[in-house]
């Protein structure tokens, strides 16, 4: 019966092959060590900045708390712009070149080179100005000779010998140098001086130097830096790794300080342009008020006028108060008129408008700060990007429309402004025409002091504004709060071991399973004697190991698996045979195809029941190739086609006896004939079986392949039984089905498989203990 798969046989291919799977995992293992060993570490230093917001300073409380939530929110906008601003290649240009990352000091160690920062063991002088030094992409490699001077590995292009010789080390020849001497180079000369106490200046250290292009050193940084930041907070967290702990955080701590001042030199242009602002209008009202005062003394000198004090107490408690609203609606005209000057000779969009001048107008100052804030906003976008950026342009359109809306409220102002003082003047002529007994000199003397008070109280508050923006400059606060300072654990991020480690256990393993899983998915061979019970409903009667050509042939004292193999297929073949009656039991040997053993299995199967002392006839049928004769060196010059084609032949002299062998006797194939199948269908075959049938207790017929001839299925009827060879790791599982068929149909009568040639390690056989010669154990296994 076929037997079926047992997960035994599914885990058998690769526990055979346990070896090759355990190199495959220790290669890989060792791999991943050796990976770890000698692989760039990467260190993460991570850094959190509160951003605070002072767009919403001065707003109302309820419209601030409004444009916290849907459609108004703006502060995470605010977020996103300055992570924008952090991550400019600007910002990070300016951090990179602080930090001289650009240049880096390689200590050769005893496998590899490492990269030294703090403490470089060598200190380098560029006279190359800095667009010419940021562009160079060059190495240098230089031995330490002698705490006075060092070579150059590799002359420098256009280099100038300064010693004069030059020596040879590791075949590499450079040129000796003196340190803190000149050495010329194609971008300028470089002055070259020992850091004294570090490790890496002793004599004969290998040092590489290696000078990268400062745009592509920002590009990697631009690149490695990360920014987190959570919905509706202004906490953003920056990460970045490096292969060297220290670079990673002084680089976030630099781009802190980096944006920190680029903030506060926005706001310190803003406090700047109102500063100047102010100090031109205090020189114009300062000449203003020197006249007015000149006027006034003018008039008095003219009119003898020494005692003004007691002059004006004659004016009505109501004149004073009238002309003090006359005394502020009259300055804010003027200020109304500065702020309209300024705006006309102003009309660059990159130009600040001053703050908080004391206009009464709260629109008027809202729109002012927006205009600043677009301006603030646009620069910083144009050191980025240029001036046709649709951004650029839409900010460049609401400048002009601030302004211009700006300009229409001053105008709209200063006509209202105008109004109410024009009828504040007529209020006061009324007053004053009721002050009959005040002569005109006096009333020309107040309309110089109300000027004269006017022009004051302007400069006055001008000096105030001054003192409040110089106060301003001096405070400005930076936009970014550490939370926490930039921080690099000392242990890698990268590469990590555990992952490393693992996923080398996971491909040491699944590679080789793979391989063998192919290779076993496209095995099509026969290996086993499972295979052939799994694959056909076929008896089977045995194997036979596989054997060297030294040892073909079994022996009568032999105690190799070989030969116990044998004494139990001859025991086998007894028990299927009881039943036969006849005194010579015929045993034909067949297969599917050439090269599976038929004659190697039919001679040891006739060799070994001839040492039982029975009588055994070896005939050899198959006339077409005849292999048997080969093996027991018995020459072919006559024998079966000679006996079946001459009727005058007798049996024996046909027969040959085998020398050493009394029981054996051979009939070998004789001269190969044009028709074997008509010689084969012969009655002198009938007669040939019928006159060995008293003679001989087996008979053994090593016949031709069924799959490929039909000489066998001929002569079939005169056999007891038929031993089907099939060959391990030769015949393919597909042709398994000839056998199945030929048991089924019946063609081949009491048929049996026999598997040959079969790899007991890879069939995970037990072997023949039992006959091994007790001499041949090894010698620590011998008592």
């Amino acid at each position: 019966m076929k037997q079926t798969a047992h997960f035994r046989d599914l885990i058998e291919p690769y526990l055979n092959r346990w070896k090759f799977i355990l190199l495959c995992v220790l290669s890989a293992l060792v791999l991943a060590i050796v990976y770890l060993r000698y692989a760039s570490y990467e260190y993460q230093a991570k850094a959190t900045i509160k951003i605070r917001d002072d767009k919403s300073q001065g707003k109302l409380p309820e419209i601030s708390s409004l444009q916290n939530y849907g459609l108004f929110s703006n502060d995470q906008n605010n977020v996103l712009d300055e992570i924008e601003i952090i991550k400019s290649r600007n910002l990070i240009a300016s951090v990179v070149k602080d930090l001289k990352f650009n240049i880096q000091f390689f200590v050769e160690g005893r496998i590899q080179a490492h990269e030294v920062y703090t403490n470089p063991p060598l200190y380098i002088n560029f006279s190359a100005t800095d667009s010419i030094l940021h562009t160079i992409d060059t190495t240098f490699n230089i031995r330490i000779n002698s705490s006075k001077d060092f070579i150059f590995k590799g002359i420098p292009q256009d280099s100038k010998i300064l010693k004069g010789n030059t020596q040879k080390h590791d075949d590499i020849e450079g040129v000796l140098y003196d340190f803190g001497k000149n050495v010329e180079t194609g971008f300028g000369n470089i002055i070259i001086t020992p850091n004294i106490g570090q490790y890496a200046t002793k004599i004969g250290s290998d040092i590489t130097i290696r000078i990268k292009p400062l745009a592509k050193v920002t590009s990697d940084y631009k690149t490695k830096l990360q920014i987190q930041t959570t919905e509706l907070s202004s906490i953003i967290k920056l990460t970045i790794n490096d292969n060297v702990r220290e670079k990673a955080q002084l680089f976030l701590d630099k781009l802190i300080i980096k944006y920190n001042e680029d903030v506060i030199n926005d706001k310190n242009m803003v406090v700047e342009a109102t500063s100047n602002f102010i100090n031109d209008r205090l020189e114009g009202v300062s000449r203003e008020l020197g006249i007015v005062d000149l006027t006034a003394e003018d008039i008095q000198q003219e009119n003898k006028l020494t005692n003004l004090s007691t002059q004006s107490t004659i004016f009505l408690q109501t004149e004073k108060e009238n002309e003090s609203k006359i005394t502020e609606t009259g300055m804010q005209l003027q200020l109304i008129d500065y702020m309209r000057d300024h705006l006309a000779s102003n009309q660059n969009p990159s130009d600040l408008l001053p703050l908080n001048m004391g206009i009464e107008d709260g629109n008027i100052g809202q729109v002012a700060k927006r205009h600043n804030s677009l301006v603030q906003e646009r620069d910083r976008i144009l050191k980025n990007s240029s001036e046709i950026n649709p951004t650029v342009v839409n900010l460049t359109n609401q400048i002009s429309q601030l302004k211009a809306d700006l300009a229409q409220s001053l105008s709209s102002k200063k006509s209202t402004s105008q109004i109410a003082y024009n009828s504040l003047v007529a209020e006061n002529s009324r007053i004053n025409s009721q002050i009959y007994s005040a002569p005109q000199k006096e009333r020309q003397f107040k309309d110089i002091k109300r000027q004269q008070d006017i022009k004051e109280s302007l400069y006055l508050y001008l000096l105030q504004k001054r003192e409040e923006s110089a106060i301003t400059h001096g405070v400005s606060s930076p936009n970014a709060k550490i939370v926490d300072k930039a921080y690099a654990s000392g242990t890698p991020v990268a590469p990590k071991s555990v992952i490393i480690i693992l996923a080398a256990l996971i491909l040491g393993f699944s590679l080789p399973i793979g391989i063998i899983y192919l290779l076993t998915l496209l095995d099509t061979k026969v290996h086993t004697a499972q295979d052939v019970k799994k694959l056909i409903d076929v008896p089977f009667i045995g194997d036979i190991p596989q054997s060297s050509k030294r040892t073909q042939l079994i022996k009568q004292i032999d105690y190799s698996p070989k030969a116990e193999a044998f004494r139990m297929v001859r025991t086998n073949i007894e028990f299927m045979l009881k039943s036969v009656s006849k005194h010579s039991k015929v045993i034909f040997i067949t297969s599917t195809t050439s090269k599976e053993g038929k004659s190697h299995t039919s001679i040891n199967l006739a060799l070994s029941i001839s040492y039982t002392n029975k009588k055994v006839l070896l005939m050899e049928t198959d006339i077409r190739v005849p292999k048997a004769t080969n093996y027991l060196n018995v020459k072919n010059d006559m024998g079966l086609t000679n006996y079946i084609s001459d009727p005058s032949l007798q049996l024996s002299d046909v027969i040959v006896k085998l020398e050493g062998n009394d029981y054996l006797d051979v009939i070998p194939c004789g001269v190969i004939p044009p028709n074997p199948a008509e010689l084969l269908m012969s009655s002198r075959m009938q007669e040939l079986f019928d006159a060995v049938d008293n003679k001989y207790d087996y008979i053994v017929v090593d016949t031709a392949a069924v799959g490929l001839v039909t000489d066998t299925l001929l002569i079939s009827k005169h056999a007891d039984l038929f031993i089907y060879v099939v060959r391990a790791n030769y015949l393919d599982k597909r042709r398994l089905q000839i056998a199945e068929t030929m048991y089924q149909e019946k063609r081949l009568p009491n048929m049996a498989i026999l598997l040959n040639s079969v790899n007991q390690k890879k069939a995970n056989s037990y072997g023949y203990g039992y006959g091994k010669n007790p001499n041949s154990k090894k010698w620590w296994q011998r008592k």
